[in-house]
């Protein structure tokens, strides 16, 4: 599921694979853009902001968001006749590399330079060189009485936090998602282990928020439904509400 770190590191590969090169080939298969021929123009760089990714080309940004199925993929040393999932809907080669976007849930090609206008929106970068921890604070708390898993879940809070980090958190400062805002004893603390969280997992595909790297022992509850809590051995609960599920522990968070 692509989370803010996930996008991180999708841009930091995607970066390394064309950052300062010529598009040999753009391929971008949604009708509206289809015209769009950028091959011939340099990749001047690749980044990340919340959920959202951009790709400058020349005078063009590329901007995409994986939302649930979407992802990026880079081959190198391609075959001349090598098969494209149907699924594609960009093509970027850059010599041998081929960076391709797959079940994209957005992709828009904008002006360079009013790229920022799609993410203006926004709040405070998890991962971005600007993140602002007081501001990112002062938003959690506006609304008090608006349930904690919502507040985390809203880019215009904090930006770059899914389901996974959502259930996680609320864990580890032992509240239910359902638990309003203003309960919360340390909000700062929160939003400080958010980034902690992120940050340590921006650069690996496999998330981790226990500290165990070992397989099946990375995460404190999200999809541990039936389970028992790693901390006090109850079992872990779980309901749906809309697409997204929860996960608690009933001893644990109150």
């Amino acid at each position: 599921m692509p989370e803010g770190d996930t996008v991180f590191h999708t841009a930091t590969v995607l970066a390394t694979a064309l950052a300062g090169k010529t598009l040999t080939r753009c391929d971008i298969r949604v009708p509206r853009y289809a015209g769009v021929d950028l091959s011939g123009q340099r990749v001047d760089e690749v980044l990340s902001r919340g959920k959202h990714l951009f790709i400058r080309v020349g005078s063009a940004s590329i901007h995409s968001h994986l939302k649930m199925e979407g992802s990026w993929r880079v081959d190198r040393r391609l075959a001349r006749h090598s098969p494209v999932d149907h699924r594609v809907r960009i093509i970027l080669e850059a010599g041998p590399v081929r960076a391709t976007g797959i079940d994209l849930g957005v992709l828009e090609v904008l002006d360079r330079h009013h790229d920022g206008d799609a993410v203006a929106h926004l709040g405070p970068d998890l991962l971005g060189a600007d993140w602002d921890p007081a501001a990112a604070t002062e938003r959690l708390v506006s609304d008090p009485q608006r349930p904690l898993a919502s507040a985390l879940l809203d880019q215009t809070v904090m930006a770059g936090i899914g389901n996974v980090y959502c259930n996680e958190l609320c864990f580890i400062v032992g509240r239910l998602p359902t638990t309003p805002v203003v309960e919360l004893n340390d909000p700062g603390r929160l939003v400080s282990r958010a980034r902690e969280m992120l940050w340590a997992n921006r650069l690996r595909w496999s998330r981790c928020t226990t500290g165990d790297t070992r397989p099946s022992r990375q995460l404190w509850v999200y999809g541990r439904a039936g389970l028992p809590c790693r901390r006090c051995g109850t079992s872990v609960d779980s309901d749906r509400e809309g697409e997204r599920i929860r996960f608690w522990c009933p001893s644990c968070q109150r």
